[in-house]
């Protein structure tokens, strides 16, 4: 499965009543760091199937979103649990620190 893509329609269905560990990535077209964080996003939705919800949010397509967690720039990425955001990292990150987030809150 690859990541689910998330708009201002869907967010709340996906994510804030979402019972378990998601991790959202607010990216843009634009953003380099964002197109390079792209293949480790896709990677880790395949490894946690099942086990997390990977997802992804266009901060130009998600601006009510995005105004409401504060995304002040990008990459970010939000580590929600049980529909609450419980942890962020912003800029590029390794695999490793994502993996390690995820695993900490599962």
């Amino acid at each position: 499965m690859s990541e689910v893509i998330l708009t201002d329609a869907n967010f709340e269905q996906e994510i804030t009543q979402y019972k378990g560990v998601a991790l959202v990535d607010f990216w843009a077209t634009w953003c380099g760091p964002c197109r390079m964080l792209g293949p480790v996003v896709e990677e880790l939705a395949k490894e946690y199937e099942g086990k997390a919800k990977v997802c992804k949010l266009d901060v130009d397509q998600g601006s009510n979103v995005s105004a409401k967690y504060n995304i002040t720039s990008v990459p970010t990425i939000i580590f929600f649990k049980d529909g609450a955001a419980v942890a962020q990292l912003t800029g590029l990150q390794s695999k490793s620190a994502l993996q390690e987030k995820i695993n900490a809150l599962l």
